[in-house]
């Protein structure tokens, strides 16, 4: 998507992932053009994601869940998950105000909101537990030589589905 504006960085995607979401993205700015009302927001909304991916280049990982709010007449606001975020934010606000300005953005000031409903969850890594070969014929054999009774049904259901789970 090449963008008309001098300030605006181009962004040429370069794998297949990139080319994939550049037609989405192509799909959906065409819908808004169809639409007169939305069409005077696209450009806006092209620049604030052009900033939004500016901020998110030049600010270290720590700061992925701050978001640009506004941008207008040089003034900038972001978002922030929490206090202690924006805290170590604003010590970054210097710099990137700065490197803002090195991309062509005029950022005059740089304001910081705290919004408390953003939510981030961190991802919980499944464990995947790998049983050796000899750990899996040995419950097998076990399922096999329990007493089919009562008692022994769910634990032998819970062994079988263990097996199979680690064999398949």
């Amino acid at each position: 998507m090449q963008r008309s504006s001098s300030f605006l960085p181009s962004y040429q995607p370069t794998t297949r992932s990139a080319k994939n979401a550049t037609q989405t993205t192509k799909g959906v700015t065409d819908y808004l053009r169809a639409n007169d009302t939305l069409a005077a927001l696209l450009p806006a909304a092209t620049r604030m994601a052009a900033l939004q991916k500016d901020c998110a280049a030049i600010l270290p990982a720590t700061f992925e869940a701050c978001d640009v709010l506004q941008f207008d007449a040089g003034r900038l606001v972001l978002s922030t998950p929490n206090a202690a975020v924006a805290a170590k934010l604003k010590q970054q606000l210097p710099k990137l105000q700065d490197a803002l300005s090195k991309r062509g953005w005029q950022v005059d000031a740089i304001r910081l909101k705290v919004h408390f409903g953003k939510i981030t969850e961190k991802s919980i890594p499944v464990k995947q537990i790998h049983l050796p070969a000899q750990a899996l014929t040995s419950l097998a054999v076990l399922n096999d030589e329990l007493e089919d009774s009562p008692r022994n049904r769910e634990l032998k259901a819970a062994i079988d589905t263990l097996v199979r789970r680690h064999r398949g």
